[in-house]
């Protein structure tokens, strides 16, 4: 069963937020510029979340095949 792409977006989005505040708080720390952190915090996380995105979708596909048509990780460890 493949995740839908409405749940991976939300996912995404999540995601997103979280990474926007970690890149930001830690450039803000290292420079003491909110502009700089700014700066920082959106060009990071923007690429590395179009990345998830894919990444999560890939995972989406290729799941199915390690788990035996399962979706849950857990059924692996028999």
């Amino acid at each position: 069963m493949r995740i839908p792409v409405r749940l991976s977006l939300a996912k995404t989005a999540t995601f997103a937020v979280l990474h926007f505040t970690v890149a930001f708080t830690i450039a803000y720390l290292l420079t003491g510029s909110i502009g700089i952190a700014s700066t920082l915090a959106l060009i990071e996380p923007m690429a590395n979340t179009v990345a998830f995105f894919f990444h999560e979708r890939a995972w989406s596909r290729f799941m199915p095949r390690f788990t035996g048509g399962e979706t849950s990780l857990a059924s692996t460890s028999k």
